[in-house]
């Protein structure tokens, strides 16, 4: 029997309902922030993601040469693709651009709770606006995403960073911006390995430069410690005016988030640096405040890429989030609905004369928007009624010989088992009666 490739999921109805329930409200929250929805091709070209992340990205993808000889992968993010769509296109589209997307990604890397090789993400990103007005609407489209599913402030934060202050913190200790990305990979390390091992890596990082690691270590630990704006005024104080600035737009971006009354959702922690090179300034992640501490979303600003890309000089910035980590704790906290996906009528035919007359009704119903099913074959009253119970429909629609000849449909309430005649030239007003409001809103 074969069986599906490791790290890659089925969807039986159920389950496919269930992920339906997550699409449907990432997509509504961002439609009710004004986003627009956009996709592009699974399959890319190779180039477009060594472009962006370097040639060592290679291991973490599904790539092979396609029958024409191009070099091409499943694309294992959206950004990049995003990028190249605005590029081509920057002179006509409406700035700033506000788009958002659900689509699958693929990456060959080893499986683990949360994480497989074929998922889900949720992108949401703002194009062509610099200033902190655009990382609050990022960040509150985040918040209100995972709120939407019923998580609150006792279940989640927003720890945010900012990459921009960290470079003008790194030049303030008199390391060249060519270390400055390896030692923020250092800095990402920071909660999860030992103090020998962060030593040994910024010596690594700091190669070529007259900075010590050392030195430099306590500097970055002191440095991330510091998890208020106060804090950070105290810290910079006397500081050239670019660090001042940059405060300045830190108090903005907080101001606005107050305004839209998030700020219990988010606090300041230095050590979200984000692992990607090509951020530039605010990041940020979404954790689970309990149970895990799983990161549920993550994103910033990348204001470089799309140029980078082939495009014109475009500021931007966008957040990710997976559909498997949410899920699980969906799962952990019992929000996931108990979805039944039935019918909402089920006509039975218990006599060949009958059929047609039930298929013309059911063809009705079904262009009024009435979700029905029918018996493919004709028998006895007792085992229709047990089919329509195991399709999941709690109203069955009876034709009979007595029914047809008086022009009359039989509705029966599977639970109630209760029965009323409703004349068929009414059938469709009458049958939206009963959703509404059981079989007592149906009678005359």
């Amino acid at each position: 029997m074969f069986t599906s490739l490791p790290g890659f999921r089925e969807f039986y109805p159920a389950e496919r309902a269930l992920q339906n329930h997550i699409f449907d409200l990432w997509r509504r929250t961002a439609r009710r922030f004004g986003f627009q929805e956009w996709d592009a091709p699974v399959l890319e070209p190779l180039e477009l993601f060594t472009e962006k992340s370097g040639e060592e990205i290679v291991r973490q993808l599904f790539n092979f040469e396609d029958k024409g000889g191009r070099k091409v992968t499943l694309r294992p993010e959206m950004t990049p693709s995003l990028a190249r769509l605005v590029a081509a296109r920057a002179g006509s589209l409406r700035r700033p651009i506000k788009w958002f997307a659900i689509g699958e990604n693929f990456r060959y890397e080893k499986q683990q709770k949360g994480r497989l090789r074929s998922f889900y993400q949720f992108n949401a990103d703002i194009l062509g606006e610099a200033g902190p007005a655009a990382d609050a609407e990022i960040i509150a489209l985040c918040i209100e995403s995972l709120r939407a599913f019923g998580f609150d402030v006792e279940d989640f934060r927003v720890r945010l960073s900012d990459r921009t202050l960290w470079f003008l913190f790194l030049e303030s200790l008199g390391i060249p911006e060519s270390a400055a990305v390896p030692v923020l990979a250092v800095v990402d390390k920071l909660e999860r390995t030992s103090s020998a091992e962060l030593e040994e890596m910024m010596a690594d990082a700091l190669v070529g430069t007259n900075c010590v690691a050392i030195e430099i270590l306590p500097k970055v630990k002191n440095f991330v410690e510091l998890n208020s704006l106060p804090a950070l005024e105290q810290f910079f104080s006397g500081e050239d005016t670019k660090i001042l600035a940059r405060l300045g737009e830190w108090k903005t971006l907080l101001d606005l988030l107050k305004a839209m009354n998030l700020e219990s959702f988010i606090s300041i922690d230095l050590t979200i640096v984000r692992g990607l090179a090509y951020y530039t300034g605010f990041v940020f992640e979404a954790f689970e405040r309990t149970g895990d501490g799983r990161a549920l979303a993550g994103g910033g600003r990348y204001d470089a890429l799309v140029k980078k890309l082939g495009g014109s000089d475009m500021p931007a910035t966008g957040f990710g989030m997976g559909d498997v980590t949410l899920k699980n704790l969906l799962e952990d906290k019992s929000l996931l609905p108990v979805y039944s996906d039935a019918p909402d009528f089920y006509a039975i035919v218990l006599d060949p004369a009958c059929r047609t007359v039930a298929l013309t009704d059911v063809s009705l119903l079904r262009r009024a928007g009435i979700r029905t099913e029918y018996s493919f074959k004709d028998g006895k009253f007792g085992k229709l009624i047990q089919a329509a119970e195991q399709a999941g429909a709690r109203y069955v629609l009876v034709y009979g010989p007595d029914e047809v000849a008086n022009g009359v449909v039989k509705i029966r309430d599977t639970q109630e088992r209760r029965e009323i005649t409703i004349p068929s030239r009414e059938l469709v007003a009458r049958l939206q009666a009963v959703l509404e409001g059981g079989l007592a809103a149906a009678e005359s």
